[in-house]
């Protein structure tokens, strides 16, 4: 079976790099360094539609991500959260917070308008996260 992604998600983010279970991705919302992580799995709309061997997988993948994110920005606050009201399709939302960003300490949805990065800022973030999740993987 082949994994797609969801349109929406696909249409909202930047690639950054696969995982053994998780495609990540970076919002285009710069505002807030923010990843999301999708289980390749067909189907999976919810924690539990995942077998026992991948909610490990996913946790130690989200660890990976949210400590990479972490090193990253220097960060105060990480925000981790599984949601999917909009897209049905299984992703984990980790959002590097900062006292005084746009949404603080409130969520940031709906807080002030999505601006996607600048020329190739994306791309250049994108790599540093993608080399900052190798080295916690390894």
């Amino acid at each position: 079976m082949t994994f797609t992604l969801d349109p929406r998600l696909e249409a909202d983010t930047h690639p950054v790099t696969e995982m053994s279970l998780c495609r990540v991705l970076l919002s285009r919302d710069a505002n807030y360094p923010w990843a999301i992580l999708v289980p390749q799995v067909d189907g999976a709309a919810d924690l539990i539609d995942l077998d026992t061997a991948d909610r490990a997988m996913l946790a130690l993948e989200v660890d990976a991500v949210s400590r990479a994110l972490k090193s990253l920005t220097n960060c105060d606050k990480l925000n981790v959260a599984a949601l999917g009201n909009m897209v049905r399709q299984l992703h984990i939302h980790v959002i590097a917070r900062f006292e005084g960003d746009a949404a603080w300490p409130g969520p940031v949805w709906g807080k002030v308008e999505a601006t996607d990065y600048a020329g190739d800022e994306a791309e250049l973030f994108a790599a540093k996260l993608a080399a900052a999740v190798r080295s916690e993987i390894t």
